[in-house]
């Protein structure tokens, strides 16, 4: 994750098409319930007016670079998509026509899977990127944007690293290895 841009504009038609090759990623029962919502360079700076507030902005160290970003993708779910579906003749035995009878909700599994799928086309693409977490005004955010009937699950920002990046003190921590986080189950 890149936290410091170089305010290089990303092209939208490219990052449309990147968009929607995202969407390939698997959706529980095909809901087809993300949406994905591109802005522009122009817009980066009244997106981080309403997804941030004043004094985050004055105390953070990153937030002149991350409003540097060159676009940013609004990642939204539909919960209603889900129960809508799972109501059908299909899946109605499933009894998950209910949200609250989903012991993990698929539409924050299949929002993430887009996500991830989108952060390595990024990358792919020769361009950086960040997630940038959904812990505070999203009904500001999406008022602003003009959605409804959706959740926010996350907001990507896309751009050009400028070097300027601040390590982040989350990579100090103790944490145990990739190799001995896998496990092998043995018959």
């Amino acid at each position: 994750m890149v936290r410091s841009f170089d305010a290089t504009p990303v092209d939208l038609d490219w990052l449309d098409d990147l968009c929607a090759q995202a969407l390939w990623a698997p959706t529980a029962g095909n809901s087809a319930g993300v949406r994905l919502y591109t802005l522009g360079a122009d817009q980066v700076e009244s997106y981080f007016e309403v997804a941030t507030d004043p004094s985050w902005r004055q105390r953070s160290s990153r937030a002149a670079g991350l409003a540097r970003a060159g676009a940013v993708v609004l990642v939204t779910c539909r919960p209603d998509d889900y129960a809508a579906r799972y109501a059908e003749a299909d899946k109605a035995r499933s009894g998950l026509d209910d949200q609250s009878a989903w012991a993990v909700p698929y539409w924050h599994t299949d929002a993430a899977m887009a996500t991830m799928a989108l952060l390595l086309l990024i990358e792919e693409g020769g361009w950086q990127a960040t997630l940038w977490g959904n812990f505070r005004h999203a009904s500001a955010v999406l008022g602003w944007a003009g959605i409804t009937g959706e959740e926010l699950f996350a907001t990507v920002l896309v751009g050009r690293a400028d070097g300027l990046d601040t390590r982040s003190t989350s990579l100090a921590r103790a944490v145990p290895s990739r190799e001995t986080r896998v496990r092998r189950l043995e018959p």
